[in-house]
């Protein structure tokens, strides 16, 4: 699709709607800094990770190991139940710690996500991360405060393997292969891991380096998969085609020219039914803001969908919704410079950008480094890493421990 640059720069006003903090964190034993988003069940519960606060021992003295949580509404009111504190993975035993992605649903209600850190193994004097499965009780619980089980799949051991997995996702093939990115490989770069079991043993292959490469895989219809990663130039995405019983990595495009592209494909991307795939980046572009853009199905032409205006673009990846329109949160943009929720519907004439809310890093939140979820009546859902009234002081900035968002269109 290609955009003339008056179309680029439509927006408008946000529509009417109600903004809320659904939940606070305290540092405590709900968590700390959530440094991803969240998913939903087919009830309306909504998951997530804490990459700070529960245990503050084992490698966590200043932060915390981080905690697993679910969030279930009861008439309207919204109560976070935490479902497994991290244990940390340098003295108590091999756990995980610093959960920086989001999770994922597995068979039987479980599931499953990746730590930064933990796990026994030593990345450059740091710990190399884990793979994580957490299973519901057997029996429904008789109380508020009920515990799943958690299960480490596999402990990575850094260089020449994968350490360290970064901020998107895990995702599973048909054959319950599980496919990552870690900040580490066999380069010294990042790495496109995958993970295959056979009698409860988990092995790694690591499908190729990823420079640069913070968000996750995605795959498309024909089993091949996606991310963003630096290129060649400042930014890109690239394709991992099946070959035989390999994969064979293609740059499908490089960023060069920053003042029109933007620069930093941090956030990941997402693919629509046609195959068509969207992304951001972080900063620059003709709004000095980062940009959202697509790369057209089987051509990979690159589109800038919409200039953002100044600041910091998304650090996750987009949404979309059944209509085509796109979701997403900026780091540092909106109003205030502390981020925002927005939302870019398409139509014959281009993309029409809107401000759906504008944090203000007081108890509303800041800085999100969230995906945006839909519930089945429209309801927007995401996190702040900072700002609330939670009491965390130095050890996160200075400026609260992050809040769960809601956005109910009126």
């Amino acid at each position: 699709m290609i955009i003339t640059m008056w179309m680029i720069l439509v927006a408008s006003p946000a529509a009417a709607q109600t903004y809320r903090v659904i939940h606070t964190f305290s540092g405590g034993y709900d968590g700390a800094t959530p440094l991803s988003g969240l998913i939903i069940d087919r009830s309306g519960n909504l998951y997530g990770t804490a990459s700070g606060g529960g245990k503050t021992n084992d490698g966590c003295e200043t932060y915390g190991c981080g905690v697993a949580f679910r969030l279930k509404a009861t008439n309207g009111t919204w109560t976070l139940s935490p479902l497994y504190i991290f244990q940390g993975g340098t003295q108590s035993g091999p756990d995980g710690s610093n959960p920086y992605a989001r999770m994922v649903f597995g068979a039987n209600g479980a599931l499953y996500g990746t730590t930064a850190y933990g796990g026994g193994h030593r990345c450059n004097n740091i710990t190399c991360g884990t793979v994580f499965k957490l299973t519901p009780p057997a029996t429904a619980c008789k109380s508020a405060l009920c515990y799943w089980t958690e299960t480490v799949l596999y402990r990575f051991s850094g260089p020449p393997q994968a350490g360290n997995p970064n901020y998107g996702p895990i995702v599973f093939d048909q054959a319950g292969n599980i496919y990552g990115v870690a900040g580490w490989g066999p380069s010294g770069y990042g790495a496109i891991y995958q993970l295959t079991e056979s009698g409860g043993t988990w092995t790694e292959n690591d499908l190729a380096s990823a420079d640069s490469a913070e968000s996750g895989v995605v795959f498309d219809n024909a089993d091949n998969l996606y991310g963003s990663n630096s290129g060649e130039g400042y930014g890109g995405v690239y394709q991992l085609m099946r070959s035989g019983t390999g994969w064979t990595l293609h740059q499908l495009y490089s960023i060069v020219d920053v003042s029109d592209d933007g620069y930093s494909t941090f956030g990941g991307v997402i693919l629509d039914n046609a195959g068509n795939i969207y992304g951001s980046t972080l900063e620059e572009g003709q709004g000095d803001g980062g940009t959202i853009f697509e790369l057209l199905a089987g051509t990979f032409h690159f589109d800038v969908l919409y200039n953002l205006s100044e600041g910091t673009g998304p650090e996750e990846s987009l949404t979309m919704d059944a209509a085509g329109n796109l979701y997403g949160t900026t780091w540092g943009g909106g109003a205030h410079f502390w981020g925002n929720v927005f939302k870019l519907s398409p139509s014959a004439s281009g993309w029409t950008y809107t401000d759906l809310y504008d944090f203000t890093d007081g108890n509303d939140g800041g800085h999100p480094i969230s995906n945006v979820v839909i519930d089945a009546q429209g309801n927007l859902y995401g996190t702040t890493a900072y700002g609330g009234s939670g009491p965390c002081t130095s050890a996160y900035n200075g400026n609260g421990c992050g809040v769960v968002w809601e956005i109910t269109p009126n």
